[in-house]
């Protein structure tokens, strides 16, 4: 499938469904005046601060050597809440051409959010189950939780996070830009919790997985030594687990220390050392992971977020491979988003050792991914995204496996329709190869690719008030 195909298809298939829906609609408002505001969408894409305005925003106080991605300001919450909700989603998705199939999904959803002077806690979840018309493959059960809980004082920063999901899929373009993908109900009334940073959370980037479970706990403690310096403390457990055989399950255990240093107002240097630990239920194979790395951060509230790592890496085997027992390389990684008139943008990048996806016993891992997200009128929101990830075994060895290279694209476009109700549609094309170590011939390697229309409605009520 030509790359270029598909994301002109995406664009045309979405474009083409949003004429056909706004024409049927024609009592909507009218368009604002040209240089108006434009209003609020009621479904929106977290993280990544559509129609917030500087003065909407607090500063993002999280440290920059710390375990969470940075974010464009925290919004002014003005009163503690929780909100219900119930959602219906059809994933149709086709294998290389083949006939299609329909996942249809039945789910709860809960937003809570309770604020105080010097905390925060906010809580997203959806859970229920799917039915496929895939006999063979009948159905099953969907949850995901994303909390977080923060408590500032005048020299601590103290922050909980846990995320857990157990999903039908790889969560590589699960969802497709819509809420599916998603825990909580949509828009700006589900809470924004900050993600982990790659580093923290046992990743899942090998599309063409069976349903998994994945659960990460972080603790991290930022104590403020002068005005400018403070110093940061964190650590993560995390799994993954697969439900059927021959997915190798992993554990993850990741520690680390950062010196943070602010230049000035917007600008801040780092220096952070991350201990992470790697392990295999039922394979005696097991990594320790050393990494130092220089950092720099940049944040403007309700414009930019940006931070950047690179430093050596220093692997170690507890059982050798081939005729070494160390590896030294390099990570990196790099956090951007960037908020422009009605749109905004986000871009990421990891390179370094990972579990392995639930294929390989340990990976060397390259993953970008970019969103860039914008207002289409004055209530379709539309987004483009697009990843690529490539696990290689971490050592190249004749026994040592093959490589996996993945490739996603997707669209999708979204509105409130009313106070309650929000619609959203994707297209998404996922590309997989994979080829084995020093093969050559053309029989060596093997892609497949999957193409997935997903229809996302979702309804709840206004928020109770919490006293």
């Amino acid at each position: 499938m030509n790359c270029r195909t598909v994301i002109l298809a995406a664009w045309f298939f979405v474009l083409t469904l949003s004429f056909g829906v706004l024409a049927c609609r024609a009592q909507d408002e009218p368009e604002p005046a040209p240089g108006a505001p434009p209003k609020p969408a009621g479904y929106s894409f977290p993280g990544v601060g559509l129609g917030q305005q500087e003065g909407e925003l607090d500063p993002d106080i999280s440290p920059l050597t710390g375990m969470q991605a940075p974010t464009l300001g925290v919004p002014e919450y003005r009163h503690s809440y929780w909100v219900p909700g119930i959602q219906f989603s059809s994933n149709e998705y086709s294998n290389s051409g083949s006939s299609w199939t329909s996942d249809n999904y039945f789910l709860g959803n809960l937003s809570l959010l309770e604020a105080w002077s010097h905390a925060l806690l906010a809580v997203n979840y959806s859970g229920g189950g799917y039915v496929s018309s895939n006999s063979q493959q009948g159905g099953g059960y969907y949850q995901q939780l994303a909390l977080a809980q923060s408590l500032h004082t005048e020299r601590w920063l103290i922050q909980f996070v846990d995320v857990f999901a157990h999903i039908p899929q790889s969560a590589f373009g699960f969802g497709g830009g819509t809420n599916l993908g998603i825990p909580g109900v949509s828009g700006s009334l589900g809470g924004t919790i900050p993600g982990l940073g790659g580093n923290y959370i046992p990743n899942q980037t090998i599309y063409g997985i069976g349903p998994y479970t994945n659960n990460v706990s972080a603790l991290q403690a930022t104590y403020e030594l002068s005005r400018r310096s403070s110093i940061t403390l964190a650590g993560s457990y995390g799994l993954l687990r697969f439900d059927e055989p021959g997915n190798p399950d992993s554990n993850t255990l990741v520690g680390s220390i950062g010196y943070n240093y602010q230049l000035s107002r917007n600008n801040t240097v780092g220096l952070l050392y991350r201990f992470s630990s790697y392990q295999y239920p039922g394979n005696p194979q097991a990594y320790s992971d050393n990494v130092v790395s220089a950092a720099f951060g940049r944040k403007l509230t309700g414009r930019l977020a940006m931070r950047v790592f690179i430093g050596p890496e220093i692997t170690n085997f507890r059982i050798p491979v081939g005729n070494t027992s160390q590896k030294t390389g390099f990570s990196a990684a790099a956090d951007l988003t960037y908020a422009f008139h009605r749109g905004a943008l986000t871009f990421g990048y990891i390179h370094g050792l990972s579990a392995g996806s639930g294929v390989l016993i340990g990976s060397n891992l390259d993953l970008f991914s970019s969103t860039v997200s914008r207002y289409l009128t004055r209530q379709w929101t539309g987004s483009f995204n697009f990843s690529y990830s490539h696990n290689s075994p971490v050592v190249a060895t004749p026994t040592a496996g093959p490589a996996y290279s993945d490739w996603y694209v997707g669209c999708s476009a979204g509105r409130p329709i009313g106070r309650d109700f929000n619609f959203a549609v994707a297209y998404s094309a996922n590309i997989g190869s994979y080829a084995g170590a020093g093969c050559t011939g053309a029989g060596c390697s093997t892609s497949n690719s999957y193409s997935t229309i997903t229809l996302n409605f979702q309804w709840h009520p206004r928020p109770f008030v919490l006293p």
